[in-house]
């Protein structure tokens, strides 16, 4: 049965309650969806919000960075992390300029992070991060060194506490406005890829793999271009 009710009370939806999704099946459809979160932590008494890539495997999502980095040595101390992601799905355009909005996907989970350093965890995560990106992609690029893996800090975000908060259809107009002249409804928007760049220092052509060529949110391994 799915979640009504938020793990805790520090992620419970309040401005507009009935948005707020606490069942795992959506919190979880929209981290695999999404490609960036933010990362919020506090670093020497200041709040400090990053944008870094991110991967949920099963009940925790992980999230990198360098070692040098201030708010990875924050959280290797304990600092409490809030992380967020956002899907964009639609322009709504009301007829009043009060009522315009947007529909979204968003997920916020708050908790405490665990340094991995188990080296085959570690590896495992590294590789959920990429294919997170794209499905596949470990499995042709070079595999990280020691010293890459030692200069890189990786930590498990538990989903104890998280919750969704989503927004779908289309304006809602006071009544007064409904006859008005201006024009109502919803731009959907998506994600896009265009064609593949190749790197100008490659030696030699070679052709991009089929996650690249036909590359597009959501797609699961196998179902991209062939």
């Amino acid at each position: 049965m799915a979640e009504t009710a938020p793990s805790s009370d520090r992620v419970r939806v309040r401005r507009h309650a009935e948005r707020g999704r606490y069942d795992a099946e959506t919190i979880n459809a929209i981290l695999d969806e999404a490609l960036l979160c933010h990362l919020g932590v506090v670093v020497d008494s200041v709040p400090h919000v990053i944008p870094t890539m991110y991967a949920r495997v099963g009940e925790v999502v992980y999230v990198h960075g360098a070692l040098a980095n201030r708010a990875m040595i924050a959280l290797r101390k304990g600092s409490p992390l809030s992380l967020v992601v956002t899907l964009l799905d639609g322009l709504v355009m009301a007829r009043s300029a009060f009522n315009h909005s947007m529909n979204y996907r968003s997920v916020v989970v708050v908790g405490t992070a665990t340094e991995v350093v188990d080296h085959d965890e570690k590896l495992a995560a590294m590789q959920a991060l990429l294919d997170h990106v794209a499905p596949g992609r470990w499995a042709e690029t070079r595999h990280p060194n020691p010293v890459e893996l030692q200069t890189t800090v990786i930590f498990a975000v538990p989903l104890t506490e998280a919750s969704a908060k989503v927004r779908v259809g289309g304006p809602i107009d006071n009544p007064e406005d409904i006859d008005s002249a201006f024009w109502a409804g919803v731009v959907p928007l998506r994600l896009e890829s265009a064609a593949p760049i190749p790197a100008v220092d490659m030696p030699r052509p070679v052709d991009p793999p089929a996650y690249v060529r036909g590359y597009r949110r959501g797609a699961k391994e196998g179902e991209q271009e062939t």
